[in-house]
């Protein structure tokens, strides 16, 4: 008899996976399926935690050489081992994923390995064998886009998947999309020694950011030795067993490994949509109504294959949401106050509308910003690069957007979806008491100098 589950999340990435314990938390009998033996879907395999986990390592190292004298630190003959980097990269990941394994047992969910196929609105088939479903969630993530002429081998033509696995540091490195996933894995091998070259069609780096914070980013990493193509569009390829040549018009970069960073796109392959009468739109992704369902009621949709960012938290933000959902709650996404990071040096954080975002809405926008150069903790710490720049709505003085280049602005960033998430004005911010000396403080400044209070300033 095969088995039959209330729920069965399809995918265990970090918005299946957080589906299916919510799911089971409020009592429902829960399966999750994903094509690897091993939990956490992209963002932990080959994702998020490895590639912070190489960030970490490799900007330790990268500041020990060049910064350490500074603080009075002494570091002769500073070095690196990168398989050793690689071992604790593994090690992370193989850690965390026990720690859902752990999370799944405690929960009773059932867990199957291999690729799933819809076979009705109600019965899925898994490894030769179909189980039962009242409720279907799909979350099966997306995956890197290649270019036509440049397809992956992932060994000199690599996706983020192949650059978190090189057997050795490239003496040159050439990426093609200088967008977060890009300037993230640039920066690694560009600290442990290669020289990094971005090629990009638009005209700035991470196109969706604050026009102000992409200028500073591109600044920044242009004085850490990396080099932008702007406005530049490969053309075509040539491969030896050398090198990897690619032609942009007349000239030509040459680089010995070649990272294709040029966005990812659902995954949805063989899922078996078309038996149930799912069909995806252009752009690959599965439409879905305010609910998250899809145009079959009992299946549901989320994470990266739904249109809205491809985030790991909002993935995990809709996972647990469905859950509720099917449950009979009625919780509400709030896509405003999700916050998007990129995890180089300085660190980049953003939350809700940029300026000229808010512009285009029709707001009547005012912007408040402060400098970590003036900001004490920086001070102390050595980490001045950067600033805070908060926009709002003049006439309401709601905050719109928050937006950080600087140290651990990762961390920072949840005062500002916090504020956002609550609808606060920018004095509540500024009225708010901050911890001296923290880096915080720049918070609150910013929204003071809305006001022109600014204390430090």
């Amino acid at each position: 008899m095969n088995p039959s589950f209330d729920v069965v999340v399809i995918g265990s990435g970090p918005g299946g996976y957080v589906a299916a314990i919510r799911a089971a938390q409020l009592g429902f009998k829960v399966a999750c399926i994903d094509k690897r033996k091993e939990l956490g879907g992209t963002c932990l395999n080959i994702g998020c935690i490895p590639s912070k986990t190489l960030l970490h390592a490799s900007e330790l190292y990268w500041k020990m050489v060049r910064e350490a004298e500074q603080y009075g630190l002494k570091a002769e003959k500073c070095s690196y081992s990168f398989q050793d980097m690689m071992k604790r990269k593994q090690k992370v990941v193989a850690s965390f994923n026990e720690g859902i394994a752990a999370l799944f047992q405690k929960n009773k969910i059932t867990f199957f390995s291999g690729a799933a196929k819809l076979i009705s609105s109600t019965v899925v088939q898994v490894a030769g064998e179909q189980i039962g479903a009242k409720y279907i969630i799909l979350a099966t993530g997306s995956e890197p886009i290649s270019l036509p002429f440049l397809p992956f081998d992932e060994k000199k033509i690599v996706s983020s998947t192949g650059a978190l696995s090189l057997a050795k540091v490239p003496e040159r490195l050439l990426v093609v999309g200088a967008g977060v996933i890009g300037v993230e894995l640039g920066s690694v091998y560009s600290r442990l020694g290669s020289k990094v070259e971005f090629v990009e069609f638009l005209d700035k780096i991470c196109p969706t950011l604050d026009e102000s914070i992409s200028k500073e980013l591109q600044k920044s990493l242009t004085k850490q030795g990396m080099s932008f193509r702007l406005s530049t569009k490969v053309t075509g390829a040539e491969l030896s067993s050398n090198e990897a040549i690619l032609r942009i018009g007349e000239d030509q970069l040459k680089g010995d490994i070649v990272l294709i960073s040029v966005g990812r796109k659902p995954y949805t392959q063989n899922l078996g949509l078309e038996a149930v009468g799912i069909t995806p739109t252009a752009k690959g992704t599965i439409p879905i109504d305010q609910r998250f369902r899809t145009s079959v009621s009992n299946i549901y949709a989320i994470g990266d294959i739904v249109d809205g960012p491809m985030l790991a938290h909002k993935a995990s933000e809709e996972g647990a949401t469905v859950a509720e959902i099917i449950a009979g709650q009625n919780p509400v996404v709030n896509y405003l106050a999700i916050p998007n990071v990129i995890y180089t040096y300085p660190e980049v954080a953003a939350v809700g509308l940029t300026e000229s975002e808010a512009k285009a809405l029709g707001a009547t926008v005012k912007t408040g910003m402060f400098p970590f150069k003036i900001n004490s903790r920086a001070k102390c710490t050595g980490e001045e690069d950067g600033f805070v720049k908060i926009v709002s709505d003049q006439a309401t003085d709601q905050i719109l957007g928050v937006h950080i280049i600087g140290a651990h602005a990762s961390e920072l960033i949840s005062a500002g979806a916090l504020a956002i998430q609550n609808r606060l004005t920018t004095l509540e911010l500024a009225h708010t008491p901050h911890a001296h000396p923290t880096l915080s403080e720049a918070l609150k400044e910013a929204a003071l100098a809305l006001h022109g209070r600014a204390l430090h300033r």
